[in-house]
């Protein structure tokens, strides 16, 4: 009797947690972006918005918080205490800060992965004045021309990677850092700075207009439908990086276990959507759409990444 009546609390938890889940959300869910309108982030943030919308029967509502290094959208997400406010955007961000910040501003344990949505194909882009021919080229001239040059990235993972990768490999150049994607473009097609590694969603109009030239995508594999190799077919396999974009919520929000998969549930099923993989494409994001656990393997295995190169540089985690 003791273990029946057991066995029928656990189907009734299970049944009141699913409950919680398909009554989720009860008013307009909000995505707070670490990055601005435009970048491969936030155009795979409305697409997924407008979608979730009609399946959730409440508005989900795009709110562009870029500056500090993804910290003031995370502190936004936490500050929150809200299970319907959540953050959208790459995991690059949060996982470089324990190397870049003296100082974490905000309790790492309070990031809970939710879904994987996507997985943003980061570019290496140069001037097209520059009349370089190749990713070898570029590096060979920086590397005869020490100091000379100068390069940026978007966040701070690929700024430990190309800095790590730089360091390995004997090459002198300035590393300049912007507050936004906009002023960093600008500043690329004008040869104030040479190299840029960005989401291809960033550069994607200039370099089509002709005043950029693609040299690379930092992917492992090359991505359907950009005529571009990869940095390992090049040679040049240490500047390897895999952007990986999701969604987490606050611990202190109080989100359940059954909000979470309901969430990675309604995102897959968007991302089954053929039109929906082909928008992702045309920005060069790759749909890999994943549950919770799933989302914390590959934030893991991007942690270990980071590590890898930061090891060579001597750095180790401040905190």
């Amino acid at each position: 009797m003791i273990k029946l009546r057991a066995a029928l609390a656990a189907v009734l938890a299970a049944v009141s947690l699913n409950a919680a889940g398909q009554s989720w959300p009860q008013k307009p869910v909000k995505f707070i972006l670490s990055l601005g309108p435009g970048s491969g982030a936030d155009i795979g943030a409305r697409l997924y918005a407008d979608r979730l919308t009609r399946l959730w029967g409440q508005p989900v509502v795009v709110e562009n918080r870029p500056g500090g290094d993804g910290v003031i959208a995370i502190n936004a997400v936490i500050a929150a205490k809200d299970d319907h406010t959540l953050l959208w955007g790459p995991t690059a961000n949060f996982v470089g800060h324990p190397y870049s910040l003296d100082r974490m501003p905000y309790d790492p344990s309070e990031l809970v992965p939710v879904a994987r949505v996507s997985g943003t194909v980061v570019t290496l882009a140069v001037p097209a004045t520059l009349s370089v021919g190749s990713l070898k080229e570029l590096l060979t001239r920086a590397k005869e021309q020490p100091g000379k040059m100068n390069w940026t990235t978007a966040v701070t993972m690929t700024d430990i990677i190309l800095e790590g990768f730089f360091k390995s490999s004997g090459i002198d150049m300035a590393h300049v850092r912007y507050k936004d994607t906009v002023t960093a473009v600008n500043d690329l097609i004008e040869n104030r700075i040479q190299l840029y590694s960005s989401a291809y969603a960033i550069v994607r109009a200039q370099a089509q207009a002709g005043r950029l030239k693609l040299l690379a995508v930092q992917a492992r594999n090359r991505v359907p439908g950009l005529d571009l190799p990869t940095v390992s077919e090049l040679g040049f396999p240490g500047l390897d990086f895999e952007g990986l974009v999701g969604i987490i919520a606050a611990r202190s929000s109080g989100i359940s276990n059954a909000v979470r998969d309901r969430i990675a549930a309604d995102v897959k099923r968007v991302s089954a959507d053929p039109l929906i993989a082909e928008r992702l494409a045309a920005t060069a994001q790759l749909n890999v759409p994943g549950n919770a656990a799933e989302f914390a393997a590959s934030i893991d295995e991007q942690a270990a990444q980071l590590a890898a190169s930061a090891k060579l540089l001597g750095m180790k985690p401040k905190q």
